[in-house]
């Protein structure tokens, strides 16, 4: 796919591993990590299977000219996990963005966007947070990737995750982690919240439709509304209307919190608007909402000293 820029096939071990130290994207020395209980090592090419068949008649695609484009591995304590990265080609620093996958994991449309924010002067970064519990790229249906994937993702774990792809993004000598942003979809829309609650040095961050409120459980025993009053950086919430998933009542209720706990943030809630109205690559887009949506990101990460 165009942008999906990895090792080839015939590539040995000993040239992979140069070409990252060579980008400095790497936290530790060439001394093998341990690898036990991780099923996702590289990132599958291509969209998800659940995410299939592609609109191809409103599907981006964003190209790598002028760009460096490919995949990382990020090491973690207990190994590595893949993920993507993308920035302007020419040397800088630049500001950095947390890309955070849908459910889907970090399957094409994920890539298409890290490529979309180094177009416009970013630094972005998206870690493949499902690396331990499974490969959602080949899974057929939604409750499937919810049930067997999801439910096992504990959100310490992802905020470990993110907090190491921001450490690769520092070292690479690229990235401005000074200023810092993040943004996340669906499921990585709760996620940006919750990020926002954990990192202090964070700049901003935009959550697109992301999941408010939900039943507290091992694996996520807070969600954002319960994370208002600790929310350390502005943020920007996309909501649809029409989302069969994320009652408007909730959104309601967060923005309340929010305003509550004098926090920084606002909540733009499109009318008659579905769930996923940014995925381009689906039959959920909605051009207008979706274009509104990316300008006004953009626009809250610069006031926010993210760009």
């Amino acid at each position: 796919m165009p942008g999906d820029i990895r090792p080839s096939a015939t590539a040995g071990a000993a040239d992979q591993a140069a070409d990252f130290r060579a980008d400095h994207e790497s936290l530790a020395p060439d001394a093998p990590l341990s690898r036990r209980g991780f099923v996702v090592t590289s990132l599958a090419t291509g969209f998800a299977a659940a995410a299939m068949p592609v609109a191809a008649q409103t599907m981006i695609k964003t190209d790598t000219q002028g760009l460096d484009a490919k995949e990382v591995s990020i090491p973690v304590p207990d190994g590595k996990i893949p993920g993507y990265r993308a920035r302007p080609a020419k040397p800088g620093r630049y500001p950095t963005v947390l890309v955070v996958q849908e459910i889907f994991g970090v399957h094409e449309h994920i890539r298409d966007l890290c490529r979309r924010f180094a177009k416009a002067g970013y630094y972005a970064i998206a870690p493949e947070l499902y690396a331990r519990q499974g490969d959602a790229a080949k899974i057929g249906d939604i409750p499937a990737i919810l049930r067997d994937i999801v439910s096992k993702v504990s959100d310490k774990q992802v905020m470990a995750d993110l907090d190491a792809a921001v450490a690769v993004a520092a070292k690479s000598g690229y990235a401005d982690t000074g200023r810092l942003a993040i943004t996340g979809f669906c499921w990585g829309g709760r996620i940006v919240w919750l990020y926002a609650a954990h990192n202090p040095k964070l700049k901003a961050g935009t959550a697109w439709y992301g999941r408010l409120v939900g039943q507290p459980s091992e694996m996520t025993p807070k969600h954002p509304l319960d994370l208002a009053a600790e929310i350390k950086a502005p943020v920007l919430g996309l909501y649809g209307g029409a989302d069969q998933g994320i009652p408007s009542d909730t959104v309601e209720f967060m923005r309340d919190a929010l305003k509550k706990a004098n926090k920084r943030a606002e909540i733009v809630l499109y009318p008659d608007t579905p769930h996923g109205f940014n995925a381009d690559y689906r039959p959920s887009y909605r051009k207008q909402q979706a274009e509104d949506g990316w300008k006004r990101m953009m626009a809250w990460f610069k006031a926010n000293g993210a760009g």
